[in-house]
C-alpha cells in the first residue's frame, strides 16, 4: 500500500509544481509523477534534518517542504528532459 501512496503522492506533488512554475513544461505525466516521488522523498528527508517530519497534527512544515523541493526536481528535471529530447515536434 505504501507504493500505492507514493504514487498518489507524487502525481499530485508534480502537478501542482508543474502548475506553479511558469511556462509550459514537456516532461509526460508519468516523468511528472517520478518527479513529484522525488520530490516528497527529499522533502521528508529536509523535514527529519530540520526535526519537523513528525509533529502533532497536520504536518504542514514536511509538506511545505514536500511541495518546494518538488518544484525544484520537476523544474531540473523538465529542463533536462526538455535539453535531451530536444524541440522535436510529432506530427
Amino acid at each position: 500500500m505504501g507504493w500505492l501512496w507514493a504514487i498518489i503522492v507524487g502525481f499530485v506533488l508534480g502537478l501542482i509544481a508543474k502548475a506553479i512554475l511558469p511556462g509550459k513544461q514537456h516532461s509526460p505525466i508519468w516523468l511528472t509523477t517520478v518527479f513529484g516521488i522525488i520530490g516528497a522523498v527529499l522533502g521528508n528527508w529536509l523535514a527529519t534534518q530540520f526535526g519537523i517530519n513528525e509533529t502533532k497534527g497536520i504536518d504542514w512544515g514536511r509538506h511545505a517542504l514536500q511541495l518546494a523541493a518538488a518544484v525544484v526536481v520537476v523544474g531540473i528535471g523538465d529542463a533536462l528532459y526538455k535539453m535531451v529530447r530536444g524541440n522535436r515536434r510529432t506530427a
